[in-house]
């Protein structure tokens, strides 16, 4: 059996939209039942911990796109890719949808480093996560890059040669016609 991160929400817990209201109070036991997380699907699990995830990082209660919450979100979601990647590990479309909130989630922190490296620092203690920087960007020598590159070079040293050439040529013109002058 496979840990999951909804591991921790209680059964008896009522789904989001029941929790609030009232009239929960004097309802039925069964009732009670069928409205809690217990008979909930993954997905309204998954709101609920998305939401408890949030709320850590919340600047307001309307705070949704600050770029900490924006992080929680993509990180509840991967958590779930995860979980749902262990027990089918040939899916490959929610290993590709994975991997892009993984890509989208360190670039929305590579951001929030950049800026508010103190409010980046508690979010990835927060998340769990440990934030690597990206490599140098380094290139695949080929031959065929090889041979691109040198006659680049090559281009490069005549255009410059004949810029140079310009460059005097008036200069001698000038020249020629001072000494002409001159005699």
């Amino acid at each position: 059996d496979i840990p999951s991160q909804l591991d921790d929400l209680p059964a008896t817990m009522l789904k989001k939209d029941y929790a609030n209201l009232p009239v929960m109070n004097s309802v039925d036991d069964v009732v009670k039942r069928l409205l809690s997380l217990e008979m909930a699907s993954q997905k309204e699990k998954m709101k609920i911990k998305t939401q408890q995830l949030v709320e850590k990082v919340r600047r307001s209660p309307s705070d949704n796109g600050s770029f900490e919450v924006q992080g929680k979100f993509k990180t509840g979601r991967i958590r779930m890719f995860e979980e749902h990647l262990q027990r089918h590990p040939k899916d490959k479309s929610n290993r590709r949808q994975m991997l892009m909130a993984v890509d989208k989630r360190k670039k929305l922190l590579g951001y929030l480093r950049r800026v508010r490296h103190d409010t980046f620092e508690n979010t990835c203690k927060q998340l769990g996560i440990q934030y690597s920087l990206p490599p140098a960007y380094t290139r695949r020598v080929t031959k065929r890059w090889l041979v691109k590159k040198a006659f680049c070079i090559k281009v490069f040293q005549e255009a410059r040669k004949l810029k140079a050439a310009e460059k005097l040529e008036p200069r001698r013109g000038r020249q020629a016609r001072a000494r002409a002058a001159r005699e």
